[in-house]
């Protein structure tokens, strides 16, 4: 089924209120992106009503100055992210586009955040084919998940506690650093020098393709609490973290491309941003054949586009969510279908 037009998107499912039209045969159109990093970063993380009372704020004038802009009356579909996320952020987005779409009556359907993360590589101009292997990264999620299709995922390996975005937001705190705490410590591990501390590589020495970053956090603590007076010493610790955190990933990383034979390797989520993961990866891949992808930097974090994007394939597919609208905080990816699935929203 084919669409005859762009599809608005609609993300809301944290701190950042993002719109946009993409259009199968044109790609993107246009995008709007409201930050809410200065709202939430004197309390050092996300207060979810704040963030809700943001998203209302924000998410119509965005809409109405992105469809001015492309010149688009009546957009042929909406997509929206009904989860995972916070609850009350999620409804925003939800009820607005839900409302939209029947006041357009141009169909509607719930798209699954990660999903958008996951097939966002599929944007950049050397686009991987199905199936590959994905490692998504973000501050809630760190999975390895085989890519047969759209709605055809099998989870491979995740984590057995902190997700690794989460793991730079505390080491962050830790170190008495900014929010959002990734660039601020991937910044400061920059100033650091190699070999003064060496951190746990989690679960590397087991077999399997799971998890863990409790520990290394810990580890962190530990040195933190014994030289985090010193300036160095901080910039040292942020280095042996991250360089913990990207061995890690990378050890992980080949063990699935060695159980599944798959030669291209998505990385996706806020954290495949951080250029040391970026660099090692792509060394690895050059080294070993196998293909890395990354979505452009502005797609790694949330954003309309990549809902946009997914929505667009599953209304394309002729998967259609209807009126009566329900968010999913909880959701996970082992639960999505492909169009005309039983699981999802």
């Amino acid at each position: 089924m084919s669409l005859d037009g762009p599809v608005l998107g609609v993300e809301t499912s944290c701190d950042e209120t993002g719109v946009a039209l993409f259009d199968p045969r044109r790609g993107v159109l246009g995008e709007r992106l409201h930050s809410q990093v200065a709202l939430h970063a004197e309390y050092g993380g996300v207060v979810p009503e704040l963030a809700s009372r943001d998203h209302v704020r924000y998410l119509a004038p965005l809409i109405r100055s992105l469809l001015a802009e492309c010149g688009v009356e009546r957009p042929a579909g909406v997509a929206y992210t009904a989860g995972p996320g916070l609850a009350g952020a999620l409804l925003v987005g939800a009820s607005v586009a839900s409302a939209l779409a029947w006041a357009w009556e141009v169909p509607v359907v719930a798209v699954h955040h990660m999903e958008g993360h996951l097939l966002a590589p599929l944007l950049a101009d050397d686009a991987p084919h199905f199936p590959f292997l994905a490692l998504l990264v973000s501050g809630g999620h760190t999975q390895l998940v085989a890519v047969e299709g759209l709605g055809r995922y099998r989870i491979l390996g995740e984590t057995l506690d902190d997700a690794v975005g989460e793991a730079f937001d505390k080491v962050a705190k830790m170190l008495g650093l900014g929010y959002p705490g990734g660039p601020e410590v991937a910044r400061l591990a920059e100033q650091g020098c190699p070999g003064r501390f060496r951190f746990p590589r989690p679960m590397v020495d087991r077999p399997g393709l799971d998890f863990s970053f409790s520990g290394l956090k810990t580890a962190v603590l530990n040195a933190v609490e014994v030289h985090g007076e010193d300036p160095r010493a901080r910039a040292d610790i942020a280095h042996a973290f991250q360089e913990a955190v990207v061995e890690t990933l990378l050890v992980k990383c080949r063990r699935a491309v060695a159980a599944t034979g798959m030669e291209r390797l998505v990385v996706a989520g806020g954290v495949g941003a951080n250029r040391r993961l970026r660099e090692v990866l792509l060394a690895w891949g050059r080294q070993d054949g196998v293909g890395v992808f990354f979505p452009p930097p502005a797609l790694c974090t949330d954003n309309g586009t990549m809902i946009a994007h997914v929505g667009a394939l599953r209304l394309a597919a002729g998967e259609r969510s209807g009126w009566a609208f329900t968010v999913r905080p909880r959701w996970p990816l082992s639960e999505l279908a492909p169009p005309g699935g039983l699981a999802g929203c």
